[in-house]
């Protein structure tokens, strides 16, 4: 972590978590696209329940993310044992939260679909979607926090296996379930369940077997009972940026399909298509940003500023890069790219389909090039342990920025504010960011600082 060159390292740790990340985008890009099979309510169905998934990640993420945070600390001042104490709270956390969030949402399933912004003619396909998803929630949960435990040890390949196999084994039940067993939606919810558990066993089981290097120690908590609820409000304050980061993400989702619902199903269809894609291609560049986060926090705790800057500028360019060349991609083939979701019995379904979903895409295609300094910046703080700052800017894309605009620009100029309301939201919040790294940047030392493990490393 403070001896090979940040662009290699962050490279190495980066692949995996790409790939990880666009598996678990493709696998729903999969459940939309065989869903869509099914009609434009139906397809619906999928964006509605998209919030619902956010909402699980999110509390998987602030544990994850949180516990990720403290381990890339406590491993970098060598004190492994007190790591061992946070992964275990994290994962009993993260357990008892996921099953009591699950028991409450199968109590009121119908009513929480129309909150997450169902009409009628979406409701009874996502009532049935929303049963599966609930039930995969402490799955869900469960696998955030061990992948990104994982990824802050810099064992980001173990990870990328769990998630993969995941992701590979729902595409392949998809089809199998939904048409071969003739189950419809069901299918699809029952595949991502399943898919789900698989994946959080297959993360498990690297812990158990012995490839990572914290494990799970009970003991650890029995020794010192009054600290454990102080080490869980540490989880939590420091994972609280993902959790509004995540937690912005399901809210912004729910309002979206509100403001959408007036113009019709199409309108969500097209929405939740072109909002599916953008995913896709943001998802690259979160798993660059993953690739910072263990080198951050590492080389912050080891005092090695220099590098800490390096890898900085290289996440943040490098990012860029990819974001232009997929976000050009996207635009170019926009009209392609939702038709492939779309199958309608009804021809004018398909057509204002297109017409909701192209231009917001084009938007879309633009967000994504402005994204990664607000991306690496919100997680480069939190590596670091900067959660107010963290937070502050874990609010912008998905909530300061995005909700406001999302709410008052089609008062203006209509169904063209909401598809560009997310443009505008990751151009505003590219610009408030760069005053926070500029700061940040000021403020650490400019040199590297000589520590005990330097120390050591030089006999």
């Amino acid at each position: 972590m403070t001896k090979v060159p940040p662009a290699k390292l962050i490279t190495g740790l980066a692949i995996p978590a790409v790939i990880s990340m666009l598996t678990t985008m493709i696998y729903n890009l999969v459940d939309a696209f065989f869903v869509g099979r099914l009609g434009t309510s139906a397809s619906a169905a999928i964006g509605i329940i998209m919030s619902l998934q956010a909402i699980f990640q999110a509390a998987g993420f602030m544990f994850g993310h949180g516990t990720g945070s403290i381990i890339g600390r406590k491993l970098s001042e060598a004190r492994t044992e007190e790591a061992n104490r946070f992964l275990t709270l994290a994962i009993m956390g993260g357990i008892t939260l996921g099953s009591v969030m699950m028991v409450v949402g199968l109590a009121f399933r119908t009513p929480l679909v129309y909150m997450l912004g169902s009409t009628d003619t979406i409701m009874p396909y996502a009532r049935k979607y929303a049963f599966y998803i609930l039930l995969s929630g402490p799955a869900m949960m469960s696998g955030c926090i061990l992948n990104n435990v994982m990824r802050y040890e810099g064992k980001a390949f173990y990870a990328m296996i769990g998630l993969v196999s995941g992701g590979i084994i729902n595409m392949i039940a998809d089809p199998v379930f939904m048409f071969g067993l003739k189950m419809g939606i069901d299918g699809a919810g029952l595949s991502t369940a399943i898919s789900q558990y698989i994946s959080c066993f297959l993360l498990l089981s690297m812990f158990l077997t012995g490839k990572t290097i914290t494990k799970f120690s009970f003991k650890g908590l029995l020794k010192d009972k009054k600290a454990v609820i102080t080490d869980i409000l540490l989880i939590i304050k420091t994972g609280i940026p993902s959790l509004i980061r995540q937690g912005l993400g399901s809210i912004s989702t729910i309002t979206l399909n509100i403001c959408a619902g007036p113009y019709g199903d199409p309108a969500i269809a097209g929405m939740t298509i072109a909002g599916r894609v953008m995913l896709f291609m943001g998802s690259v560049m979160i798993g660059v940003g993953q690739g910072l986060q263990p080198v951050s926090a590492f080389n912050y705790g080891a005092k090695k500023y220099k590098r800490l800057r390096e890898s900085f500028r290289f996440t943040w360019l490098a990012g860029t890069l990819l974001m232009i060349i997929m976000g050009t991609c996207g635009w170019i083939f926009s009209d392609h790219i939702v038709r492939i979701f779309i199958e309608d019995p009804d021809p004018e379904m398909i057509k204002q389909t297109l017409v909701y979903g192209t231009p917001a895409l084009k938007c879309m295609c633009i967000a994504v090039i402005v994204q990664p300094l607000s991306i690496i910046t919100n997680m480069l703080f939190q590596s670091v342990g900067k959660s107010k700052n963290a937070a502050i800017l874990a609010t912008l894309r998905s909530g300061t920025c995005y909700i406001p605009v999302l709410l008052i620009l089609p008062c203006f100029i209509g169904f063209a504010g909401i598809q560009a309301a997310q443009m505008i939201a990751d151009m505003l919040a590219s610009l408030i960011c760069i005053p926070f790294v500029i700061r940040f940047m000021k403020e650490i030392p400019a040199e590297d600082a000589l520590t005990d493990m330097d120390r050591a490393y030089m006999g």
